[in-house]
Formats: C-alpha cells, structure tokens, sequence
C-alpha cells in the first residue's frame, strides 16, 4: 500500500508540475461551460415560445428545460472525453520509457500491480479534478428551477462519466505502454475510442448480433446511467472493461521487465 502511495502521489505531482493538467483542465471547463450557456439559452427560447402556443391552446407547457440541459451537456461530456483522456494518457508510460526513468521504475522494490495501479489512478484523479467542477453550474440551474428538479439523475450521471472515463483511461494507459511515442500513442488512442464508439453504431442495425453489439456497446452503458437508470449489467461491463485493460497493462509492464532482465 505504501507503495502504491508513493507512485500515485509522484504520478499525480507530475501532472502538476507540468501545464499539460492546467491546459486540460481549463480548456475542458472553458468548452463545457460555453456549450452549457448555449443549450440553457437556446433551450430557454424554445420553452417560452411554447408556453406562448400553449397559453394559446389553453394547454399546461410541458417542456423540462433542466432535464433537457442536463441531456446535453452529458452527450457533449461523452464527445469530449474522446478527445480529452488521449492528451491524459499518452505520456504515462510512453514518456517515461523515453526519458528512461522507467527502467529504475522498474528496478525498484515495487510489482507491476502496484506502477500501473499508482498510475491509473493518479490519472483518474486528475480527470475528477478536470470534470467535477462542472456540476456547479448545472446544480446552479437545478437550485434555480422547478422544485421537483433531478438531483439524483445529476448525481448518477456524473458516476457515469466517472466510470466512462476510467474505462478510457484504463485502455489509454494500456495504449501507452506499448510504445514509446507520445504522438502515436495519442493518436491510437483516439482510434482505439472511436471504434469503440462504433461498436453503438453497430448494435442499432437489424441483425443477429445487434443484442451483443449493444451490451458491448460503452457509449450505451453510459446512456443509460445518463437517463439515471442503474443496471448491474451495465456497472459489471465497466467492471469488467477497467480490470481487464488494467490487466493487460499489468501484463505490458511485466515485459518490460522481463526484456530488461
């Protein structure tokens, strides 16, 4: 554990001491908070000129406004952690394997289990620091809309994005410890979310294996928690998607090792 510790804080003060964390970070709250202004405004006309038609009519307006928002802004969260996690990942092994300090890393009294683990977990980290910050304008919102506001579905969502993004980082971090080239690893990566974005694509058309391309599908799972529905198959398929490219990664850095013996 002490470890495991010492890894995770040392992973976690190099993002810090680098801009890259300052970088990401903002630019990701900067972009988040622009869209959410438009899709609050936008979606605020729409609801006034149905009211209009509906005091009209004589109807009751129905629009949710919040719910619609929120609908949004976890769609972009999606779109935007593809192209995110990639910049978060791509040196965690690749660079030190070119500086060369992963072969005193390796060197060290410390298993495999331990580097990757301290790894991973330093980088889910800093993707928490980099989306957590966005819940206060939507609870901003929720506390300034309709009492019977979702304050469960934000809560599940934002578990959702967690999970998402610790599912991606789990393979980014598995992309960069089989090559030494930051550019290549980042741009496998990005190949590597967007097939798995496919695979959704694949589970809507009309075939015998469209009920497996949907369980398979990650964007579906995550859809899912987003709507605030919480299935243990969807929990066991991030589960299982983490610990497995953790494992590989695990498998990855045993090599390293072995080719250094």
């Amino acid at each position: 554990m002490r470890n495991f510790y010492a890894i995770y804080r040392k992973e976690l003060g190099h993002y810090f001491v680098s801009p890259i964390a300052y970088v990401v970070i903002g630019l990701f709250l900067f972009v988040s908070g622009l869209m959410f202004s438009y899709f609050l405004s936008y979606l605020m006309m729409i609801q006034q000129r149905a009211a209009f038609q509906s005091l009209q009519m004589g109807m009751p307006p129905t629009m949710d406004v919040p719910g619609q928002v929120m609908g949004a802004q976890f769609n972009l969260f999606s779109t935007m952690i593809l192209f995110f996690v990639p910049l978060l990942t791509m040196g965690i092994y690749a660079e030190e394997r070119k500086r060369g300090t992963m072969e005193l890393l390796m060197t060290s009294p410390v298993s495999e289990l331990q580097i990757v683990l301290g790894k991973y977990f330093a980088s889910l980290t800093l993707f928490a620091f980099m989306v957590l910050p966005s819940i206060l304008y939507l609870a901003y919102m929720l506390a300034h809309s309709d009492p019977a506001s979702p304050w469960k579905l934000l809560f599940i969502s934002y578990a959702g994005v967690l999970l998402l993004g610790g599912a991606f980082i789990a393979l980014g971090t598995f992309i960069s410890s089989l090559t030494e080239n930051q550019l290549i690893a980042s741009v496998i990566t990005f190949t590597a979310f967007l097939f798995v974005f496919v695979i959704n694509i694949l589970g809507g058309v009309d075939s015998s294996w469209s009920n497996v391309f949907q369980y398979l599908s990650i964007t579906k799972h995550y859809e899912d928690l987003t709507r605030g529905i919480v299935d243990a198959s969807g929990l066991f398929y991030f589960v299982s998607f983490i610990v497995f490219f953790i494992f590989l990664t695990v498998r990855s850095v045993d090599s390293m090792r072995w080719r250094r013996a």
